[in-house]
């Protein structure tokens, strides 16, 4: 028996609605996937499966359009119609008469079918259920204008589109309170750089700014905290970060154990630890490690410890712009109002003395402009500020 003969058997059980025989065309354990929806384990999955389908559609017809076989594979190109006479997946039936196409790619071994990967367009699907307007209908152009709305609301916290703050560097914005929440993108061989990663929400507008700058080809972490890891795991792309970050970082635990709640002044002793849960995207696979004296897209890595243990910075020497992470903060972590420079607030520092330390060794590096994690940038007479911010603590 042929590969074709076996997918010619299975459709043809399909095509009499005969759950049984086509649930005996596959090996025990196989998978029959449903692309973008589910995944069925045969036999007993595919079973419960069609006999919930054949019942919400007991009118169903099947018809094989097109085959073609190669070696273990067989791909079939249908069209099935019938009405939505049955519940189905909660759905309650409405009489809507379907006509749908679909390509399923089925792998054969020993005669039975091994795998299934089955492709409709379940979009199509749904507007012939009644379950979505009509393709250019007064409805849909309705339903596209309040998704339009709800994008619009979302990026005031996912992030807005990238601003360029120097030559092959932007900054993406996000984030909760005030889109105080810095990721920067820096070019880097046709693509970009992302430097940290803000919150989980900034995903979808990191990688949209991303793919429009050529795709995201890695992600530094300039520290592992929430607020900066936590979109890394939504960038599809390899992570880098200190060494001394790098157990943190893989850590589920959305805190540092050196946090120290109690040294912030009510409201934010209570607001801050439930905010950081609903930052953080979870634990994050670093692909390696970066230290002190690596090059990063033209750019220079410098450790800058005290806020974290491993904070790291990047600095171009061509025109002495500093990416710096939380070295310093340009907001008052008490009310997330924005603030002169200052070493960041101790409640989040393993050590406020070596923040401050490390301000002053970023201001030796005579930078033009610093920006930071969050908020605003030192851009006047910065050397002279970063000494004074690490004066306030």
């Amino acid at each position: 028996m042929t590969p074709s003969d076996t997918v010619e058997r299975y459709f043809r059980a399909l095509g009499e609605r005969n759950v049984d025989a086509a649930a005996a065309c596959f090996a025990p354990g196989a998978v029959d996937r449903l692309v973008g929806q589910r995944e069925l384990s045969a036999p007993e999955g595919v079973r419960s499966y069609f006999q919930e389908f054949f019942a919400a559609f007991p009118d169903l017809s099947l018809e094989v359009l097109e085959t073609a076989a190669a070696d273990d594979r067989v791909t079939v190109r249908w069209k099935a119609s019938g009405t939505f006479a049955g519940p189905f997946q909660g759905f309650t039936p409405n009489g809507s008469w379907i006509e749908i196409e679909g390509c399923d790619v089925v792998r054969v071994e020993d005669d039975k079918i091994k795998r299934i990967d089955a492709y409709i367009d379940s979009g199509d699907i749904a507007r012939q259920l009644g379950f979505l307007p009509a393709a250019e209908s007064p409805a849909e152009a309705r339903l596209t204008r309040l998704a339009n709305l709800g994008t619009r609301l979302r990026s005031r916290t996912q992030g807005g589109p990238p601003e360029r703050i120097a030559e092959g560097v932007w900054i993406v914005r996000g984030g909760f309170p005030a889109r105080a929440m810095n990721v920067y993108l820096i070019e880097d061989e046709g693509g970009v750089t992302a430097f940290d990663a803000g919150i989980e929400d900034m995903a979808p507008a990191i990688r949209t700014a991303g793919a429009r700058l050529g795709g995201i080809k890695r992600v530094v972490l300039g520290h592992a905290d929430a607020d900066h890891r936590g979109a890394a795991p939504g960038l599809h792309a390899p992570v880098y970060c200190h060494p001394a970050e790098r157990d943190a970082a893989e850590s589920p635990n959305h805190f540092r154990s050196y946090w120290r709640w109690d040294k912030l002044e009510p409201p934010a002793r209570w607001v801050v630890p439930r905010l950081v849960p609903v930052w953080d995207g979870g634990a994050v696979q670093i692909a390696g490690t970066v230290s002190e004296g690596d090059r990063i897209a033209g750019f220079e890595v410098f450790d800058l410890p005290g806020h974290a243990p491993g904070l790291i910075g990047l600095f171009r020497e061509q025109d002495r712009l500093a990416l710096v992470s939380d070295c310093f903060y340009t907001i008052d972590l008490r009310t997330g109002m924005k603030a002169l420079a200052r070493v960041p607030h101790p409640a989040t520092n393993i050590s406020s003395e070596q923040a401050a330390d490390s301000i002053r060794k970023l201001a030796q590096l005579e930078p033009s402009a610093a920006w930071p994690g969050h908020a605003d940038p030192v851009t006047q007479d910065v050397v002279a500020e970063l000494y004074r911010a690490a004066s306030r603590h």
